[in-house]
């Protein structure tokens, strides 16, 4: 699983103009899924996620996790993340997972991340979604499970 995640001061997301999630100060993450990511991959990048000190104390940058803010989370998916432009002008995604199994996994991590009691919305999973946030620094984090 691949997670890009960017904190914001406010994000959101429309699906044919309407909008179908929002959030205040938290983080937007970018989900991607693998043909070789399981179940077993969610706990531990849900838990990395939540723990990160990504918040601020003043002037000092790192101090807090969204936990302890009780920021709230965007979630889109985002197979493109796992798109490949070694060879050619044109990405492949051939290492992403198919859509149906993708989605289970998708719906896996959204319920996981809900557990957390924090506030979390959601995209539509393989919908054409336009993604609105203004990232807060700027402020954008990378991270490749397992």
């Amino acid at each position: 699983m691949k997670a890009l995640i960017q904190r914001v001061k406010r994000a959101s997301v429309s699906v044919d103009g309407n909008t179908v999630g929002s959030i205040g100060k938290g983080y937007v993450v970018f989900l991607g899924i693998g043909k070789s990511d399981t179940e077993k991959h969610i706990p531990p990048l849900v838990n990395k996620i939540l723990d990160l000190r990504l918040f601020p104390q003043g002037e000092k940058e790192g101090v807090f996790s969204i936990r302890e803010k009780n920021g709230e989370i965007l979630i889109v998916s985002q197979f493109t993340l796992y798109g490949d432009v070694k060879k050619g002008r044109r990405p492949s995604f051939d290492e992403a997972m198919p859509g149906r199994e993708a989605n289970f996994l998708y719906q896996a991590f959204v319920a996981a991340m809900k557990e957390s009691g924090l506030r979390v919305e959601t995209g539509i999973f393989g919908a054409m979604m336009d993604v609105e946030l203004v990232n807060w620094g700027p402020y954008t984090i990378w991270i490749d499970m397992p």
